[in-house]
């Protein structure tokens, strides 16, 4: 059973890591999106640049939680399971 619940925290983990930068990518690319249908413009580069600038603002912006959650995750559930505590 502890295996179980350390898998399905460390996918919750996961899932609250990523949803920031995937809804940056996602808002962004609605943005494009209609933007580009809008004016008519079908540039390919236009959907991939503004996508990558969000992702990588949004990820510069949150790695200091990312970092804290994964450490705090590994510290408190997967060393003691580790080291047998």
């Amino acid at each position: 059973m502890v295996f179980f619940d350390t898998m399905r925290q460390g996918l919750w983990i996961s899932v609250i890591i990523s949803t920031p930068i995937l809804a940056a990518a996602l808002i962004s690319g609605i943005l494009v999106g209609l933007f580009q249908a809008l004016t008519s413009v079908q540039e390919m580069t236009l959907t991939f640049v503004p996508k990558l600038l969000a992702i990588v603002g949004v990820f510069w912006a949150s790695i200091g939680v990312m970092t804290q959650s994964l450490t705090s995750y590994f510290a408190d559930t997967l060393i003691p399971i580790i080291a047998g505590m």
